[in-house]
């Protein structure tokens, strides 16, 4: 059993003792939007997941309006403000530039933010003990991750000193956070990056030629929406160049990347439920604090260390939290 299995069995039965005794009134049905970059984001399942073990039913007492900007960043504020006219009583916001597009778009619906990297850097909330506003959620603590993949990379392969970093300029509050994290991480560690920005499949194709042009040793994959959507064409890539890579976006090691590190956004999802829950029940935003990931998931993919021809340690395959092999 690996850890995700392990924390969704704990999840669901922490979340299912308040089925009983839901607040819902009788014949009441919720309206939530639910605003996202993309609807491949496996968040979108946990969230929703959260909601029915908390006795919210779709066609039943629950109605979600989905708005997925597929990629396109740019239409997150048009989706948001179409959300405040649908008068939803909560806006559920994956990621920081949903976020942001929701906030914009309203200062009386609730919203609940989901995996959010740095809340409070990013101007959604006052702090986190008291977010204020009609904004709370969860954050990923995203941000920290930076410094971790390329500790990863030079356990793993400890003579890099060229790595690629592929980053999506469109998300672009997360990202910069992301990027600056990055940037301070190598300069600690001495390591030169080529930052390779990329929106869609075009351009990542593009930063595939120049990272072979640039004779990149290794590659880092920042989470991001789109890139998740490409995750086996990304791995396909750097198998084919052997490249060591890293994500902080989960799944990227089942689809054939080396490593992949980052919270656990399966839990997220559900602990953002709980969020709507609350909210629904009564609940002032402002007054809920925001809940930072505690679980962080290793994984790593044996079989691609052998095609590289690197041998992981003994000490990072005891800590991995799932081995493919």
């Amino acid at each position: 059993m690996d850890r995700r299995t392990f924390i969704s069995g704990i999840t669901v039965g922490l979340l299912a003792a308040p089925l009983a005794v839901a607040a819902q009134q009788p014949g009441k049905v919720y309206r939530i939007g639910l605003l996202s970059p993309t609807s491949q984001s496996p968040s979108i399942e946990a969230i929703r997941e959260g909601l029915r073990t908390l006795g919210y039913v779709e066609g039943q007492n629950l109605v979600i309006e989905y708005r997925s900007a597929e990629g396109r960043f740019d239409r997150l504020p048009d989706f948001a403000v179409e959300l405040v006219r649908l008068h939803v009583d909560v806006i559920v916001a994956v990621v920081t530039q949903a976020s942001l597009a929701a906030k914009n778009a309203t200062s009386t619906i609730p919203i609940v933010m989901m995996a959010v990297g740095d809340p409070v850097g990013a101007g959604l909330v006052a702090s986190l003990a008291r977010p204020g506003g009609n904004v709370t959620g969860t954050s990923g603590m995203a941000v920290e991750v930076a410094s971790k993949l390329l500790e990863l990379l030079q356990q793993v392969a400890a003579r890099i000193h060229r790595v690629s970093v592929l980053w999506n300029p469109a998300n672009e509050v997360f990202q910069g956070q992301m990027v600056k994290a990055t940037e301070a991480a190598a300069r600690s560690m001495g390591i030169q990056l080529q930052m390779l920005a990329a929106r869609d499949v075009k351009e990542i194709d593009r930063a595939f030629a120049a990272m072979t042009k640039g004779r990149a040793e290794a590659l880092v994959v920042l989470p991001d929406p789109v890139f998740v959507a490409q995750h086996s064409r990304i791995a396909v890539f750097a198998a084919r160049n052997r490249l060591p890579s890293v994500s902080g976006s989960s799944g990227y090691a089942e689809e054939g990347g080396l490593i992949t590190y980052g919270p656990d956004f399966f839990e997220l999802g559900r602990r953002t439920a709980a969020y709507v829950d609350r909210i629904l029940k009564g609940a002032k935003p402002g007054d809920l604090p925001i809940e930072q990931a505690t679980k962080f998931e290793l994984a790593i993919n044996l079989k691609t260390a052998k095609a590289l021809g690197l041998t992981i340690p003994p000490s990072l395959l005891q800590r991995a939290d799932q081995v493919i092999e």
